[in-house]
């Protein structure tokens, strides 16, 4: 009895050591991983910060050696002026309504439709043409851009934006994929179910695939709007006519406007004033639907 009770005395401090120093370990590892998240953290938002930051300065600031983190005076005025310097509203509406909307919408529905194809519906060759849908997307957009627009002039789209938006009625390789692994994550027997009441495969796919696919619908949409609303090379081959352009081309206007004689000392502030205004839109959706946003990043790779 006496051994027995020596042994339990002498195993209960060497217990609270290992205890201690595990305590210990996982309090250095976790602030380990925090100072480096906080690191990483500044070093992606500090670019966002300096644009921020470099719209409310006045042009001595912005050249100021060492550089002036905090904007005194902070002029607020730089987003009005910037943006009246040129027709930027009319630049918004022709992002939004002339191209991200249209695009998003055909894009969706036009992707949604071939991945139920693809996931839902057994056909022959089914699994070879997907493959060679997917295969599309190691084309470069430089091999094919000078044929479509060759294709694009012959049918007198050029200085519209058709050329960008129509394309969108057929699909994107990459938005099928995601929406197909989505799909194929749903029970087959819903579809068995509804077949048997009577459903035919267009009612299975608007009453019961669409309903259940809002977050990956959602992914797919938040990734073409802010596609096209940063678009500036499409925009730039077709896009002939001030009264066209996107915000893109805009931005880049207004770059050269401030590089001319007598608007270089506004140049800086002005094209980070217009930038940061342009960035707000995407920022905002993001923060608005991020956990849509990642539950439907999460979802589209369960099941190959």
């Amino acid at each position: 009895m006496t051994t027995a009770a020596q042994t339990q005395t002498v195993s209960k401090p060497r217990a609270a050591t290992r205890t201690h120093k595990r305590s210990a370990g996982q309090i250095a590892s976790g602030t380990a991983k925090y100072v480096i998240l906080i690191a990483l953290a500044i070093t992606y938002a500090f670019p966002l910060y300096w644009m921020i930051s470099s719209a409310l300065k006045t042009d001595p600031q912005v050249y100021r050696i060492p550089p002036v983190l905090v904007p005194n005076p902070a002029m607020w005025n730089n987003f009005i002026d910037a943006w009246k310097s040129d027709n930027f509203t009319l630049y918004t509406f022709n992002s939004i309504f002339r191209y991200a909307l249209p695009y998003t919408v055909f894009t969706v529905l036009s992707s949604a439709i071939v991945a139920y194809g693809f996931s839902r519906i057994r056909w022959p060759g089914r699994d070879k043409l997907f493959y060679l849908c997917i295969g599309t997307m190691l084309i470069p957009y430089t091999v094919i851009m000078v044929p479509l627009f060759i294709i694009f002039k012959q049918l007198h789209w050029t200085g519209t934006y058709w050329p960008m938006v129509v394309p969108a009625l057929f699909g994107n390789a990459f938005f099928i994929f995601m929406l197909r692994q989505f799909f194929m994550t749903l029970p087959e027997e819903l579809s068995e179910a509804a077949r048997i009441d009577g459903a035919s495969e267009l009612g299975i796919f608007v009453r019961i695939i669409l309903p259940l696919a809002k977050p990956a619908l959602a992914v797919v949409a938040l990734f073409a709007f802010m596609g096209t609303w940063n678009d500036y090379l499409g925009p730039l081959i077709y896009i002939n006519k001030y009264t066209m352009y996107p915000l893109a081309l805009g931005i880049q206007k207004l770059r050269s406007m401030m590089s001319q004689v007598g608007n270089a000392p506004l140049a800086y502030p002005y094209l980070m004033a217009v930038s940061t205004i342009a960035a707000a839109p995407i920022i905002i959706i993001f923060f608005l639907a991020q956990r849509t946003f990642i539950e439907g990043i999460a979802l589209t790779g369960v099941k190959g």
